[in-house]
């Protein structure tokens, strides 16, 4: 819970790292864009949004990538704690939950707008909020474990973050976004199934390749 609290008051608004509003903003700047991009057509807008959303919310998860683990590895923050006896495998779980709880529940509220914006019903609003529920823990987890093998790079880590997620989140996208065309069910339970796996592996992959920074 300790470090639950410092990460969480690490990544909200107002600190030295706080990330949140910047992906909510970023989410709702593409929401508001994508019209102008298609068309004032309603039917299209609403065939299109629920999958709109996806990628928008996939792009807002990528932002913060450069700052979840760096500023702790530079300040000797995992040192400090592995003399405390604290594995690499506990920070980076907490961290995983503090990172989707800065982001996540954010992402969801915003889809209420977002949807207003683009004309989607309230049936396939339904949709896209469970599918985001069950998907953008996996979208954190693949964030942790991509900002733990980046993180003793000096240079162009944060691009190659995002270059790294976009393919590896496409599995979430596909079953997400899928689901809204195929009438959920099955579609949802693969996103769930992806992510909780991905929620499962961050902590061990994300807790070696730290390990593997600091001895290196």
């Amino acid at each position: 819970m300790t470090l639950l609290k410092r990460d969480l008051a690490a990544l909200m608004p107002g600190s030295s790292r706080g990330n949140s509003l910047l992906p909510l903003l970023f989410f709702l700047a593409v929401a508001m864009l994508f019209p102008f991009a298609v068309g004032p057509d309603a039917e299209l807008l609403g065939a299109t949004g629920g999958g709109m959303i996806w990628v928008a919310a996939l792009l807002a998860a990528i932002l913060p990538l450069d700052r979840l683990l760096a500023p702790d590895l530079e300040s000797g923050f995992f040192d400090q704690w592995a003399l405390r006896g604290v594995t690499e495998e506990v920070i980076v779980a907490v961290r995983l939950l503090a990172h989707w709880l800065s982001f996540g529940p954010f992402i969801l509220l915003a889809s209420f707008p977002a949807s207003a914006l683009l004309g989607i019903d309230g049936a396939t609003l339904h949709t896209v909020l469970l599918g985001l529920l069950a998907g953008t823990p996996g979208l954190a987890a693949i964030g942790i474990i991509i900002s733990a093998v980046t993180v003793g790079l000096r240079s162009g880590g944060a691009a190659l973050s995002g270059l790294l997620m976009i393919p590896l989140a496409v599995p979430l996208l596909i079953f997400g976004a899928g689901a809204l065309s195929t009438g959920g069910e099955g579609g949802l339970a693969l996103t769930g199934a992806i992510s909780l796996v991905l929620v499962a592996i961050a902590p061990f992959a994300g807790g070696a390749a730290i390990r593997a920074t600091r001895e290196g």
